[in-house]
């Protein structure tokens, strides 16, 4: 591929940055509403708790009872209020139903309207992170320019920017079958 070593490693951070965006946009897409419940809508709520911000999933064992249903089971039944509270103001548009042991969340069935808004949601989320790919690609090609005064034919820089391409393509087609699944999940009904 590349016989370069400043190269390599240049290529190599590059790959990792995009992994991480991906990785990102899979968090992203698991916390979209789709219709069926998913512990990935709460897991990550904070709860303001013993004095600190903890995650949801650190404070309670969260449950897909049903298709539509998200059950919460806090450890210490003393915060269940505090986790009612961190749901509703978690701007998600969830609605905690409490029993003073177990917080229960019925999603209502999505309407065709809500569910392309949320497909137009999706798409935009992936579009954000191609950007962030774009970006990835422009500063490694930069870095590699960079290098060509340093002893590296105009040859290997062009097949170095040239794998970054291809890189940048491959994490491109990975997003867009993300959105596939995504949007043929919130379309399903």
């Amino acid at each position: 591929m590349m016989e370069n070593e400043d190269i390599s490693l240049l290529f190599e951070d590059a790959k990792e940055r995009m992994s991480k965006s991906l990785d990102d946009l899979h968090k992203v897409m698991a916390q979209m509403r789709s219709n069926r419940a998913s512990t990935a809508l709460v897991e990550d709520i904070r709860v303001d708790v013993y004095g600190q911000s903890m995650a949801l999933n650190q404070l309670a064992t969260i449950n897909i009872p049903e298709a539509r249903t998200i059950t919460i089971d806090p450890w210490d039944k003393s915060n269940t209020q505090e986790v009612e509270k961190a749901i509703q103001k978690s701007g998600r548009n969830l609605n905690p139903q409490n029993d003073g042991t177990i917080i229960k969340i019925h999603l209502p069935e999505l309407t065709e309207e809500r569910r392309k808004e949320m497909v137009k949601l999706a798409k935009q989320k992936v579009e954000d992170h191609k950007v962030a790919i774009r970006n990835i690609r422009r500063d490694t090609n930069d870095a590699i320019k960079k290098l060509k005064g340093d002893g590296i034919s105009e040859d290997t820089v062009h097949a170095a920017q040239d794998e970054v391409q291809k890189l940048t393509d491959e994490f491109n087609a990975k997003m867009d079958d993300t959105f596939s699944k995504k949007e043929k999940e919130i379309m399903t009904v």
